[in-house]
């Protein structure tokens, strides 16, 4: 009988990496958990494989070896107490951080703790015996591969990264008898690139997008190396509107990628998508970007894959990558930027705009280039954001999310945090009413001055759960109840947040419908800075649900959407909204 590679799939990833990588060296300690990985590096004559009985002398001889030959070296150990018995070794390549790999093979971790032989729990390492320990599961799906490749690749590159030393993986295996896998499977490797590294990854012939997720303020010096980063190899930045980058190359892409009909669906196609910034609320951008291959740029050098396409992870900053690149004598063809194309598409799309009802979209296409010069905007999540990111600001206007969390509570806090710095610059929060009513409790603070603006979109309800297409929408009337959670906070009432405002020394504003917006609106909009102001809208559910679909449906044939328009200026709102409810 013939033996080749075992048919576990994670081995099979772990063994692929290894080899990616240039690892050979494996010393091995007798066992039947760990049979599967031994037996398969056994009958690979890729592996230059030495046998200890004793596990304690296996990872002190692997710390000679690795301290002699500068190599990275393989532990693998069976189950049961075996893996205790590295520590005494691994403690010693801790400090003198050596690059050992000690896999300990394992029976599912859901049997520890269920009296079975031999399953000890390994979910924690002493402190300073590895630097990481990652679980490696039996894998059943793609999701499981995914989780599988990126946590081997992370292990692999730790031991090396920021000094490096040894790093445990914990191979788990339900035993297998199947060694008729001739090839290993074709795995994605990703490098960490430190900017002392010689050699980096070529761009050339290489088709480029930039994704920017959210970002603190650029300097000017950052800002000019990706503006000519962007000229010199025909590419733009995507931005949403907390990437903060205001450069030449600059393009909000939510309104063309949003499209249910697309444009043109190369636009979002590259071989190489060049990611920086944290985390983006831009669903849709992300979703329309197709890449071959994604490089990120971090200075905690992490590999974050939200792609599932990374490759490399460049472990500095911004401008240091632009600018090397920047240097290079390279002009990849004569075709024109895309950026003119992007913003083409934009524009068409813009004007192309339905009437919309009033509603949180509305408010944003209405009063977006009208922000005072040099004010900063602190914008709620999901459909406040959203609404925002169909709509450029001006480019001395900076714009925030608290994305890094991503949850719903803090929003006016951190816009009150941010103003105290800045007295004489105005700090707006645009968010709805469950937000609002959140964190409420910090317009109550005494530091506030007079330069912030609340505007309250209050649709009574987490409207967000109702709009277009999304999961929850298909309850009906019955979403409103608990996934919505409407009729909280006085249900709309018109006197609770004025009464609220007036107590706390704000001055408030309210509208209920377009006229009564535009007729009060100039003071929220105001240059001057003479009081903080709570400017309070009431919109329908129906119309901040339905609104998105008028949006994404701009550069298709929606007979619906045009009839409600139309119907809109002829009978008006009110009419509209018992006609739709009588469709409904």
């Amino acid at each position: 009988m013939e033996f080749h590679y075992t048919a576990e799939k994670n081995v099979q990833i772990v063994l692929a990496l290894l080899k990616a990588n240039g690892i050979k060296k494996v010393i091995a300690s007798p066992g039947a958990t760990n049979e599967s990985i031994v037996a398969s590096m056994q009958y690979d004559p890729y592996f230059e494989m030495y046998s200890c009985v004793d596990e304690r002398s296996a990872a002190y001889m692997a710390c000679g070896m690795a301290a002699e030959s500068g190599e990275i070296i393989v532990l693998s150990c069976t189950g049961a107490t075996s893996s205790r018995n590295y520590l005494p070794g691994l403690t010693e390549a801790y400090y003198r951080h050596l690059p050992i790999l000690a896999i300990t093979s394992s029976m599912d971790p859901n049997k520890v703790g269920h009296l079975y032989p031999q399953c000890t729990n390994r979910n924690t390492p002493p402190a300073d015996t590895v630097i990481s320990s990652y679980c490696i599961r039996t894998i059943k799906d793609e999701d499981d591969a995914w989780d599988c490749t990126i946590k081997v690749n992370t292990a692999i590159s730790d031991l090396r990264h920021n000094g490096g030393g040894p790093v445990h993986l914990n191979l788990i295996t339900r035993g297998c008898n199947n060694y008729s896998i001739k090839e290993l499977p074709i795995v994605r490797n990703i490098k960490r690139i430190i900017s002392e590294d010689k050699d980096f990854p070529s761009l050339l012939g290489r088709k480029i997008l930039i994704f920017i997720g959210s970002h603190l303020k650029w300097s000017k010096e950052e800002e000019e190396a990706l503006d000519l980063f962007c000229e010199k190899y025909n590419t733009v930045a995507l931005c949403d509107q907390t990437s903060n980058y205001k450069g030449k190359y600059r393009v909000l892409s939510a309104l063309i990628a949003t499209q249910e009909s697309p444009l043109d669906t190369s636009l979002f196609e590259c071989d190489i998508l060049i990611h920086l910034g944290g985390i983006s609320g831009d669903y849709y951008t992300m979703n329309a970007i197709k890449a071959k291959e994604v490089w990120r740029i971090d200075k905690d050098g992490k590999i974050k894959d939200k792609f599932k396409k990374l490759t490399n992870v460049f472990v500095m900053n911004d401008k240091t990558f632009f600018n090397y690149y920047n240097t290079l004598s390279y002009n990849p063809n004569n075709l024109q930027n895309p950026f003119e194309t992007f913003i083409q598409c934009q524009n068409n799309l813009i004007k192309r705009i339905p009437e919309l009802p009033f509603s949180n979209i509305w408010i944003a296409s209405r009063i977006h280039n009208s922000l005072p010069n040099n004010s900063v905007v602190h914008l709620g999540i999901l459909n406040t954001l959203r609404a925002w990111n169909f709509f450029e600001l001006d480019k001395n206007i900076l714009s925030y999310c608290n994305v890094g969390g991503f949850g719903i509570d803090g929003i006016i806090s951190t816009m009150i945090g941010a103003s105290l710095i800045n007295p004489s610059k105005i700090y707006y929060a645009f968010l709805g009413d469950l937000a609002f009513f959140y964190d409420i409790n910090s317009i109550g603070n005494r530091n506030i001055g007079k330069n912030i603006r609340i505007m309250v979109i209050n649709n009574g309800r987490g409207v967000e759960f109702l709009t277009y297409k999304h999961s929850a929408s298909k309850f009906g009337e019955d979403t409103d109840k608990y996934i919505a959670a409407a009729g909280h906070n006085g249900n709309q009432s018109h006197a609770l947040v004025k009464s609220i405002a007036s107590s706390l020394g704000f001055e408030y504003l309210c509208a209920s419908d377009k006229n009564e917006f535009d007729k009060v609106c100039a003071k929220f909009l105001s240059v001057e800075i003479k009081q903080s102001i709570i400017f309070e809208v009431f919109t329908h559910k129906t119309d901040d649900a339905d609104v998105l679909r008028l949006m994404r449906t701009i550069n298709g044939n929606n007979m619906k959407s045009q009839v409600f328009s139309k119907l809109r200026n002829i009978i008006g709102e009110s009419m509209t909204q018992s006609i739709k409810k009588l469709i409904r």
